[in-house]
């Protein structure tokens, strides 16, 4: 058999640097999900397009897979640096933004970020959540309404923050009291809502890792402006989950997971009362089910 009898009996496509895209994704099988099969295309090809347009060379590729490889290799239950890598890098924030669009009026969501802790105690309306004792104390008040400015009664709120020192309690649990910065709260028929807790401060996201590594690589800092986290349910309405940031903060343009709106800088203002040094209040405007621009 000659060269070229014994080639025309291989398949008509074999992968060249023109073809690759359609030559990898020729290989998903009839019986892969059509959602699956979809997603892996159009990764396959950006990724080629991606290798294509920069040159890639094998220092580079082989550089790539060991960032990855350390990636995966610091994540444990408590650390998820896959999770920083999206964040930093902005993908978490745009598929939040993908996922929650709402009409116009309606509080924007944000990144649900790596130190929710579901469980978190039912407190009384004006009860601390400040178990430590650090921190500048502050007063959290507001209303929780739909679009037509109207209260909304049983809304279940989340509250969760990082200590004065910038960590959350799951952080350091030798080091702070259990649920410490941590609360659920529910509107009565005002919609409203009040607690203590403490003015938060900005923190570095974990920043030892290679994660860490790659922002030092560009420039770019670890901080993330000071922030109350809040989650915000209420039946027949979308779940909300958000933060709202202190006005004022040197980070708020550069937070480095990109969660800060505009919508969401909340004023902080100082009392003269002697028991609570500052004062934050911030409405929550939920959308109804299925409301969406």
């Amino acid at each position: 058999m000659t060269h070229s009898s014994a080639a025309a009996d291989l398949p008509e496509a074999f992968f060249t640097e023109a073809n690759s895209v359609e030559v990898v994704n020729a290989k998903i099988g009839a019986d892969a999900s059509p959602r699956l099969a979809e997603v892996m295309a159009c990764l396959v090809g950006h990724l080629h397009a991606f290798a294509r347009e920069i040159n890639l060379s094998h220092e580079e590729w082989e550089t790539g897979i060991r960032f990855l490889t350390r990636t995966g290799q610091i994540c444990t239950d408590e650390r998820q640096e896959f999770i920083l890598l999206s964040d930093t890098l902005g993908l978490s924030m745009l598929v939040d933004a993908i996922n929650n669009r709402r009409p116009e009026g309606a509080t924007e969501n944000t990144v649900l970020g790596p130190f929710f802790v579901a469980g978190a105690p039912v407190r009384k309306a004006g009860d601390r959540i400040s178990l430590d004792g650090k921190g500048e104390g502050c007063l959290f008040v507001g209303r929780v309404v739909d679009l037509d400015g109207k209260p909304i009664e049983g809304a279940r709120i989340d509250v969760w923050s990082d200590n004065a020192d910038g960590y959350y309690d799951i952080q350091q649990p030798d080091l702070q009291p259990k649920w410490n910065n941590r609360g659920t709260f529910f509107t009565g028929p005002d919609g409203r809502y009040r607690f203590i807790g403490i003015k938060p401060v900005s923190y570095p996201i974990p920043d030892d890792g290679p994660v860490g590594n790659m922002l030092q690589a560009l420039g770019r800092h670890p901080y993330r402006p000071a922030h109350m986290h809040y989650m915000v349910h209420a039946d027949g309405f979308q779940k909300l989950v958000t933060h709202t940031f202190v006005g004022g903060d040197p980070y708020l343009a550069s937070d480095t997971v990109f969660g800060v709106k505009r919508t969401l800088v909340a004023p902080f203002e100082r009392l003269m009362d002697g028991q609570t040094p500052w004062r934050s209040e911030y409405d929550f405007v939920l959308a109804r089910s299925g409301e969406n621009r």
